[in-house]
């Protein structure tokens, strides 16, 4: 695996990990009183709003930031990285240095709350406005481009990306159907464990993808 593979796992993990995405996952099934039916729409609506950025993504954008050397890449695209790696630093000096807003976590509460009742169309909105991996797409774009895909390549690495960063809120639904009761209390003692720790594990993810972008971003304006 290479330097830019290891950058779209990461990359993957870190949307996977985002607080705001896994919080509005976890709401969305334990305040609804279907949430079998909450969990799927609301999954729908992630995974293709998600999916359709990146399909449109490899017509529009394809291969057109990918290098001969991709450990050494395009000056210009070396500059993004490092641009990238230190605004990750920076918000996550931001957000471990936040305390945590009660009140932001009640607004959830209560936003959810409102879509777990509402008509399908409206779970499905909300899954694709609250669940997809928002400010990590243009970095997993960026990725997916340096590794000079073809469109059925980008499509495919697109797809690894999304499955894995909305797969919690998979493993909740096939958890769901097979025991829900115990997925019910799981879910449930996740929800507190999140408002608890989840900053700190997606810190330390983030962490990991800066320095990655660092590393190339330094290759490539050396090389």
């Amino acid at each position: 695996m290479g330097w830019v593979d290891a950058e779209l796992v990461l990359v993957s993990l870190a949307a996977m990990l985002s607080p705001t995405t896994l919080t509005f996952s976890v709401l969305s099934v334990v305040l609804s009183e279907k949430p079998l039916r909450t969990a799927i729409l609301f999954y729908v609506g992630a995974v293709t709003a998600t999916f359709a950025i990146g399909v449109l993504a490899a017509v529009v954008l394809g291969d057109a930031l990918a290098d001969k050397a991709p450990s050494t890449p395009k000056t210009w695209v070396a500059v993004l990285d490092v641009v990238l790696a230190v605004l990750l630093f920076g918000v996550v000096v931001w957000a471990l240095r936040r305390p945590p807003n009660r009140e932001r976590t009640a607004s959830a509460v209560a936003q959810m709350s409102k879509v777990a009742s509402s008509p399908a169309i409206a779970i499905v909105g909300a899954g694709a406005a609250l669940a997809n991996p928002g400010a990590f797409i243009p970095i997993a774009l960026k990725t997916i481009s340096e590794l000079d895909p073809s469109l059925a390549q980008y499509v495919a690495d697109w797809v690894f990306f999304t499955v894995l960063a909305v797969l919690p809120l998979l493993l909740a639904i096939v958890a769901l159907i097979v025991r829900r009761a115990w997925a019910e209390r799981v879910l449930g003692a996740a929800r507190t464990w999140l408002e608890s720790h989840v900053r700190t594990v997606a810190a330390a993810i983030v962490v990991l993808l800066a320095l990655s972008l660092l590393r190339n971003g330094i290759a490539g304006l050396a090389g």
